[in-house]
């Protein structure tokens, strides 16, 4: 069964891209705390948080590998945008002149999968994938992909079994790690070692640095690939 690992990249709009309403809906919680400084530290905390949410960031960056043969690519957005792909090996990097056209570009790799990877993808990738589609009526060939959570096919999350369901809470033996932790424990290498994380992504977005954006988030995947190699073979049922 043909099973697709993939991970995105997210950078924040803009704050002029909101309107005043907008704004004050945004940073509401803020008005209530009268210590000025107290007040800018909090107001900066939500506007990093933007990220994370949908309607308030976009997709840059879509990596994505066959689990069973390495091969795939990596859509990116590109200022320097050439309508040509790069690379020679098992993964392509495809730049695309916008979200529009990388999102429908997965699309239709995705419809071609029976099963899907991810390391919390069910609780950010998935949905936040789904409402930047919808946003921009780009048309989801999956939508089976937030079903019933307690299942493995079509969408495996290692986050959700590497915590057996989250079984034991924030606190207990199956606590909940990061993949960077996981990969560190299980001696994969990590994402992260070569310097960047997702916190660097906004940065680099703005210096133009969308290629090593989408080498990062290369790197998450092969992770993941990984990681889900031992989740297999040392935990899982499947043969």
């Amino acid at each position: 069964m043909a099973k697709l690992v993939f991970d995105i990249e997210t950078s924040a709009l803009p704050l002029e891209h909101f309107d005043e309403a907008q704004q004050e809906y945004l940073f509401r919680e803020c008005e209530r705390i009268s210590e000025p400084a107290a007040r800018e530290v909090r107001h900066a905390e939500i506007q990093q948080q933007f990220n994370l949410w949908p309607l308030t960031a976009q997709v840059v960056c879509i990596a994505m590998l066959n689990a069973d043969t390495s091969r795939g690519q990596v859509l990116f957005t590109a200022e320097d945008y050439e309508d040509e792909a790069e690379g020679a090996g098992p993964v392509e990097f495809v730049p695309c002149v916008d979200e529009v056209e990388m999102l429908t570009a997965f699309w239709d790799v995705a419809r071609h999968y029976e099963t899907i990877v991810t390391f919390n993808g069910r609780g950010f990738d998935v949905p936040f994938m789904y409402l930047r589609s919808a946003l921009l009526n780009v048309p989801i060939t999956r939508k089976d992909w937030l079903g019933y959570r307690y299942q493995t096919d079509p969408h495996c999350d290692l986050a959700e079994q590497f915590t057996f369901y989250n079984v034991s809470g924030r606190d207990g033996a199956a606590r909940r790690f990061n993949l960077d932790f996981y990969c560190k424990v299980f001696g994969i290498e990590s994402p992260k070692s070569h310097g960047v994380s997702g916190r660097d992504v906004n940065q680099m977005q703005a210096a133009g640095r969308q290629r090593e954006v989408a080498e990062y988030c290369l790197r998450d995947v092969k992770a993941t690939v990984l990681l889900y190699q031992v989740w297999r073979d040392r935990l899982s049922g499947i043969k």
